[in-house]
Order: C-alpha cells, then sequence, then structure tokens
C-alpha cells in the first residue's frame, strides 16, 4: 500500500471521529488591560498612505468583492446526488462523501498550503489548503442536506529556541452535526488533537474574512501593500470581533511605517482578547522599532508572564528536552505543564509515555488511565489504550 493510501486511511479513521461538545479544550484567557487607548473600529480604520495614492474605506467598497465561497456548479450537484447515497443515515452519508473527494481513483482532492479558492474552484482544481477545503466541504455536506459550519480551530504555541518569540498557527476545518446530535470534523490536513487548544464554530461571513485575510497576507509577503491593505480592511468589515484580523491590520500597517495606526491595530486585537500574544509580541516589535523602551519593556514582560503561566510552553520545553534525550528533564516540564492544566488528557498522555521510556510502568499506566479518562476524542480513547495495553504488559513482566 503506497503512503498516499495509508494516509487516506489515515484521514478517514482520524477525522471522521465523533466528538462532544468540550472535544478540545478551550484556553479560555481573562485579564484586563489599560483603556487609556480608545475602542477602535472598522470605521475609524486610518487610510493606507502610498507614495502616489490613498486608499480609504471607500475605496475598499469600490475595488473589492466576495465571490460566493460556497456556490455549488451542476457536476458538484451531480456528484453529491451520485455519491451521497444513503439519504436516512446522515452518518453513512457524510462518509460516502468524504471517501468520494478524498479517495484515489475518485476526486481525489490533495492538499497545496497555497490552494486557496472557492468551492466550485476546489471542485475543479483538485487541491486545497485548509479553507479552501472547508469551503468546498460545506458546500457539499449542505448540498447533501447535513448541517455542516466552519471551525476554528487553535494550535498549542511553538516559542524560538530561546522562548523569546512565540510562532501561532491557525487552522480551519468542518464541523458536520448529524440529526442525532453527533459531530464530526473533517479536515483536509488534520491537526494531532494533542496540538489543538482551542476551537469554535466559525459564520459564513467569517469564512469569507479568511479568505480575505489569506489574499492580504499573500499580497503582504509579496510587498503589495495596496492589495494586502484593501483586502486585509475587507475581511474586518466581514468579521470586525476577530482579533486576528487587527493584528494582521498592524502588520500592513507597519510596514508602511504607519505606526499610530499600527498600534491602535493592535489595541483594539487586545480589547477583544486580552491576552492576545500575537499582538502583545508585535506590540514589542513596534516599539522597539519606534524606539518606546519603556513600553516595549512593558509588554515583553506581559509576554514573558503569559508564558511563564502557560502550560503549553513547559510541553514545548519537555519536547525539547526529550528531543535532546534528557527524559528525566522531559518528565519535570511536563510535570510543570500538568499542574497548570491537570485535566489535559494529551499532557496526561505524554507523561505517561515518558514514565514508560524511563521503564517506570506502574506511573506509566496510572497516567495513561487517567488520560483515557479526561480524552473525548474516539481515535484519542483508542490511541491511549493501545499504549495502556503495551504498559501493562511490561509491568506484568516486571512484577
Amino acid at each position: 500500500m503506497s503512503d498516499y493510501r495509508v494516509w487516506m486511511r489515515f484521514i478517514v479513521e482520524r477525522v471522521l471521529t465523533p466528538v462532544s461538545g468540550a472535544a478540545v479544550s478551550g484556553c479560555l484567557l481573562a485579564g484586563c488591560i489599560s483603556n487609556t487607548h480608545p475602542v477602535y473600529n472598522v470605521s475609524q480604520l486610518a487610510p493606507l498612505y502610498m507614495d502616489d495614492a490613498v486608499l480609504t474605506s471607500e475605496d475598499v467598497s469600490e475595488r473589492i468583492s466576495t465571490p460566493d465561497l460556497l456556490a455549488t456548479t451542476p457536476a458538484m450537484k451531480d456528484w453529491v446526488e451520485t455519491y451521497g447515497g444513503n439519504r436516512r443515515n446522515q452518518k453513512q452519508r457524510l462518509i460516502n462523501l468524504h471517501q468520494s473527494v478524498t479517495s484515489e481513483g475518485m476526486l481525489g482532492l490533495q492538499y497545496d498550503p497555497f490552494g486557496d479558492g472557492t468551492a466550485s474552484e476546489v471542485f475543479q482544481r483538485g487541491t486545497a489548503n485548509c479553507l479552501a477545503y472547508a469551503n468546498f466541504f460545506v458546500a457539499m455536506a449542505r448540498e447533501a442536506g447535513l448541517k455542516a459550519r466552519y471551525q476554528w480551530l487553535e494550535v498549542r504555541p511553538q516559542w524560538t529556541r530561546m522562548g523569546e518569540r512565540i510562532a501561532v498557527r491557525l487552522h480551519v476545518n468542518v464541523l458536520v452535526i448529524t440529526r442525532d446530535g453527533q459531530q464530526y470534523m473533517i479536515d483536509i490536513d488534520p491537526l494531532e488533537s494533542r496540538d489543538i487548544t482551542a476551537s469554535r464554530t466559525l459564520k459564513d461571513a467569517d469564512g469569507a474574512a479568511l479568505y480575505h485575510n489569506n489574499i492580504a497576507m499573500t499580497a503582504l509577503a509579496e510587498g503589495d501593500l495596496e492589495t494586502a491593505w484593501l483586502n486585509g480592511a475587507k475581511a474586518l468589515q466581514l468579521s470586525p470581533r476577530m482579533g486576528h484580523l487587527w493584528v494582521n491590520m498592524g502588520a500592513i500597517y507597519r510596514m508602511s511605517n504607519q505606526y499610530d495606526a499600527a498600534e491602535k491595530s493592535y489595541f483594539r486585537a487586545l480589547q477583544l482578547n486580552t491576552k492576545d500574544r500575537s499582538a502583545m509580541n508585535n506590540l514589542v516589535v513596534l516599539y522597539d522599532k519606534m524606539g518606546r523602551n519603556e513600553e516595549r519593556n512593558y509588554w515583553r514582560e506581559r509576554v514573558e508572564r503569559y508564558r511563564a503561566s502557560n502550560p503549553y510552553y513547559y510541553a514545548w520545553l519537555g519536547d525539547k528536552a526529550g528531543e535532546a534525550g534528557d527524559l528525566q528533564g522531559a518528565l519535570g516540564y511536563y510535570e510543570q505543564a500538568l499542574a497548570l492544566r491537570p485535566d489535559d488528557s494529551a499532557l496526561l498522555h505524554s507523561v505517561g509515555i515518558i514514565h514508560y521510556k524511563l521503564d517506570d510502568f506502574d506511573n506509566a499506566t496510572v497516567y495513561i488511565e487517567r488520560a483515557i479518562d479526561e480524552a473525548s476524542l474516539r481515535a484519542d480513547v483508542d490511541t491511549y489504550r493501545f499504549h495502556l495495553e503495551a504498559a501493562r504488559r511490561e509491568q506484568l513482566a516486571v512484577h
């Protein structure tokens, strides 16, 4: 069997897994922030000043339109009619539809990190990134009479080697809810559940905002500030309460040397989420560039405090220690993580695995059993049980 077939089988088993309403642990953060910076709304977006032009909100309305991301063509409707099947059993209909679009010899969709687009473009092209695939599958599932929504996943942060900077990865997939209340995550590039720290469903307008955000960030990377600003502003018009869109708009202003507008954008993100680590990091960079050292140091300290209270920072340190062969060090870091998040099944499982590698099979079974008790994804439970049986066999051999 080819690697591709193995990967596809993994998708079917892993992604079509029933989840409860608390399938992934939410990282709900609370706190306070100075009110010295007023709320900054979309209507107050500063114009983008370029060498030969000025862009305003009127330009956004005149020049940027959102395509119908979920429109289905006659060929797509025929596909659903042919392969959706089993109209009475919604779970089976979902499985049939999913297999028809992912399996070789059928539609065989392939993951492409640069594969942006609408549902119909994905169907015609056969490739998609996570957002484009979400457009596609939401459209196809709804055509099949299923309740499908965009779902936002936040991923465990990654720090630089010295723990000073944070890389934040965000991910979008599809949540399908069947008539009996079962929930299924559908994904073209599935994450390990241990890496998911929060999830929430999104409105269709949010999906459209993310579509424009992707265009904006690609343009920014290419130095096209005009396209970046127009699409970033359009994204904010569609979804003004999505904090990371404000962070990205701040990056656009910073690249155009409009530092005051960048600062306001970052603070708007922080007013939406007072512990938005990306906004805080960007403020550190901005104030360093502006020479405002006192404010830079304040936000750097805030970032450090966040890091010290974040269980996933210690898990990251544990991973690095494990990669270096220091299992005792890895265990210490993971125990610190677990002290901050004692009911996290992924952390419990990791501690159990470290004990297993240290030949401490008694503690390995204790922690893996606890992980099973806390897990909500069936695929995780199955994995943990497999490891538990291995630990129990070793435990019996020792005793």
